[in-house]
């Protein structure tokens, strides 16, 4: 009906018509600012992944010599075809998404790879279609919203580099002129990749936890086509990206935990929390290595069962030192509401005060308060805290090269040093009488190349292999790097270690051969 002005209050606000506004090209702007970090947009396109069935993944680092050319992602889902390219590549497209699929909004492949990168280019094949890749661009989209086509013998040769991944069908996303990557100055690739794998590996570990721990397949490598005559690249890097729990305890702080607390939270019903109380001073990889533990107590969210949230109170209280040791896993309700809503990053959870209201009067099945939970955090804190311990000498952190199952064992065993470059291993030539050098410069262990095959029953190795050697010689070497004056005695030590290696593997061939023959 009409509007008919008057005194009384419009609940309504009266129209008189409509108009359609299509987006204008400077919308790509705001679509290249989204504020991802690297490790959470690389999540998000993992996510993409795992919706599409893929169990085996790959985050794929390619670098010239010194240079980091860019960013590729592998799976072997089950792939698109030219229209489902089209539609995954279309800025603002809505789909539709199954109850148990990690995305949400359709426009994480767009924002998280053009927030990070100028060019994106999605390349993929089904079991029923040829293999087909589209790009988008950052110019593209402020002309026009424009996506290229990519040429067919590419987006097969793509396709078919991987191989080992994909075989009947699957997807490469590749992400080029990345800006961080461009930042990097000369000389100091190596520096940069380090620490980013190793913030990755963490995010990583910790978000996707349980699709890992279930046996999804995820790895970073870094390849450098520099060094390869043929220009396909050769491995110099590669991590397995292991489950990081932020439960993975394996006796609790407190007797009697996990305990399960219900909360009645309006507009939603139940929601279930999981108390956990840790040990205190626990060393385990969930507890320390997943950042500051005053920011990692409160609430674990998780959707699907990808954690969206990796601690905080969310306005319950505020995070407290002696509250370090409590977590609570609380698993988003799989109908829409209006109580908690998932920030496009997927790494934050805004509540309204139904959550908190709810929490505060929760209780579990013996009728104990959530407010009893907290208590016994504080208490198991405490006490922990008046028990001497002894403090182990910080060490240099081990690096490239040392397989990270290890590195993530010594993180738990051994304070870092701060400030210091991780002791990364190599092979490369060295004199027939040195079974080892060291480069205290660059923190580099270099082993000879002749006995490599030695400790790899005479296949090619890969970058992280030999792990006991390897392992054995940091704990003999670690505390050669970060000195100031290089003794006579130390390098004394360095040449009579040598000579004994140098016996025993030249004794270990002769046993391999001896068997062989």
């Amino acid at each position: 009906m009409p509007y008919m002005p008057g005194s009384g209050w419009q609940y309504d606000v009266p129209t008189s018509g409509s108009t359609r506004l299509p987006p204008d090209a400077g919308y790509g702007r705001a679509l290249t600012n989204q504020g991802y970090g690297f490790e959470s947009a690389v999540a998000d396109l993992i996510d993409n992944s795992i919706d599409a069935g893929a169990n085996e993944i790959v985050v794929h680092f390619l670098r010239d010599s010194d240079r980091i050319l860019t960013l590729l992602i592998i799976d072997n889902g089950k792939g698109m075809d030219d229209s489902s390219l089209d539609a995954a590549m279309t800025v603002g497209r809505l789909r539709e998404y199954g109850a148990d699929a990690l995305g949400m909004y359709g426009t994480g492949l767009k924002s998280a790879s053009l927030s990070l990168a100028n060019s994106l280019t999605v390349v993929s094949r089904t079991k029923r279609s040829r293999a087909a890749g589209r790009r988008l661009t950052a110019e593209g989209i402020t002309d026009g919203f424009r996506c290229d086509t990519v040429e067919p013998r590419y987006a097969q040769n793509l396709i078919d580099r991987y191989d080992g991944i994909i075989a009947w069908h699957g997807t490469v996303v590749r992400w080029d002129q990345v800006r961080a990557f461009e930042t990097v100055a000369r000389g100091q690739s190596e520096q940069y990749l380090s620490k980013a794998i190793s913030r990755l590996e963490t995010h990583l570990g910790l978000y996707l936890h349980r699709f890992l721990a279930r046996g999804l397949k995820l790895d970073i490598a870094v390849w450098d086509v520099g060094t390869d005559p043929t220009g396909q690249g050769e491995e110099v890097d590669h991590t397995s990206v292991e489950p990081l729990d932020p439960f993975g305890y394996t006796v609790p702080g407190k007797a009697g935990y996990p305990r399960t607390f219900a909360a009645l939270v309006e507009g939603v019903g139940t929601v279930q929390l999981g108390a956990h109380v840790w040990p205190a001073k626990s060393k385990h990889a969930g507890f320390r290595q997943i950042g500051p533990l005053n920011e990692r107590q409160g609430f674990y969210f998780y959707r699907n069962d990808r954690l969206v949230q990796a601690g905080g109170w969310n306005d319950l209280r505020s995070p407290e030192g002696h509250l370090a040791l409590a977590r609570v896993a609380v698993d988003l309700p799989s109908v829409p509401n209006d109580v908690f809503s998932l920030d496009v990053k997927k790494e934050g959870v805004a509540v309204t005060p139904a959550f908190t209201l709810g929490v505060d009067k929760a209780v579990d099945a013996s009728g104990r308060s959530f407010h009893t939970f907290l208590a016994d955090a504080e208490s198991t804190y405490r006490d922990g805290a008046k028990r001497s311990e002894i403090i182990r000498k910080a060490v240099t952190a081990p690096g490239k090269g040392l397989d990270p199952k290890i590195k993530r064992i010594i993180k738990e065993e051994l304070p870092e040093k701060s400030g210091e470059e991780p002791i990364a291993f190599t092979w490369e030539s060295l004199p027939d009488d040195r079974f080892f050098d060291i480069d205290r410069e660059e923190n580099v262990v270099i082993l000879n190349r002749e006995f490599r095959d030695d400790f790899n029953d005479g296949r090619r190795g890969g970058a992280n292999d030999a792990p006991v050697t390897k392992t054995l010689l940091y704990l003999l070497l670690e505390n050669c790097f970060g000195l100031g004056r290089w003794e006579k005695t130390r390098a004394d030590r360095i040449d009579y270690w040598n000579t004994i290696l140098l016996a025993s593997v030249r004794a270990q061939r002769e046993r391999r051969e001896r068997n062989a023959s």
